[in-house]
């Protein structure tokens, strides 16, 4: 790792700071130009105590990055993921208050229910069908406290500012009818995206890895080597199936999942 232990933790403090005030700050890409990977999740960390000793709850895990399209963008090979507090779920076609984050932009996607422990770093995508109760079809709700954009320099985000942003998630709807892992081939679900009644996204679970559970895997494995695993009872959001759509105060987004269901929020 490149950054020191007092670097890690002003890094988060700070990225709460952004939370708190509604103020993004600057790429942690250019104030640390050697950042790691490594570096990232260790930021994301010392983020998430931060939150965990205000009383926050950790009630799962996100992927994102998962498709192919988004790893070339960002120059990788692999997703990312962050952590899921119990202060970020909402209620299917419940109010998402607006003036509680900055930016915020929706995926639809696959959520996994565990119900065995999943720990790598072996886990099989028949491991991850095996220890999940359910799957749900899901809408994640994404913000950034980090500028997409420098003003100075035009330079965009880069993966280390994702990954230390909490890998950009902010929220999660579970809605529509749970579904058991083996009841149908997962990479068939689809989800049509509605803004304001307008189409706006359609996409199929197989985007994601060409099959959601792989994603799934990928992350048993990945936390693995820090001793963690998917414990029984957490959520896992795979990944999204469609490119993520801007909203705004006043905004309603709906995924149809067809035969599954619907999910649905307003930004109040």
């Amino acid at each position: 790792m490149a950054l020191s232990n007092n670097q890690i933790r002003a890094a988060a403090e700070r990225l709460q700071q952004a939370e708190t005030t509604k103020v993004q700050i600057r790429q942690l890409s250019l104030d640390h130009p050697a950042i790691t990977i490594p570096d990232a999740y260790a930021i994301q960390g010392a983020w998430i105590e931060i939150k965990q000793a205000a009383g926050r709850r950790v009630r799962g895990h996100k992927i994102g990055l998962t498709s192919k399209a988004m790893q070339g963008q960002l120059g990788i090979d692999e997703p990312d993921s962050g952590i899921l507090l119990d202060d970020m779920f909402f209620g299917d076609g419940g109010i998402v208050p607006t003036d509680r984050f900055i930016a915020t932009r929706v995926e639809a996607e696959l959520a996994f229910v565990i119900k065995h422990r999943l720990a790598g770093p072996h886990c099989t995508i028949f491991d991850v069908l095996n220890a999940t109760d359910f799957v749900v079809p899901a809408l994640e709700i994404l913000d950034t406290r980090v500028q997409r954009v420098d003003p100075e320099t035009k330079a965009t985000r880069k993966i280390y500012d994702t990954i230390a942003d909490n890998a950009a998630n902010a929220g999660i709807v579970l809605g529509g009818r749970p579904i058991r892992p083996l009841d149908t081939d997962l990479r068939w679900i689809g989800a049509l995206a509605y803004k304001n009644g307008q189409l706006e996204e359609t996409g199929l679970a197989a985007g994601v890895l060409n099959h959601p559970a792989t994603a799934v895997a990928w992350l048993a494995n990945k936390i693995a080597p820090q001793g963690l695993a998917l414990e029984p009872g957490q959520i896992v959001l795979a990944g999204s199936f469609i490119r993520a759509i801007e909203t705004a105060k006043g905004d309603t987004i709906q995924a149809d999942y067809g035969p599954y269901g619907t999910v649905s929020c307003y930004f109040g």
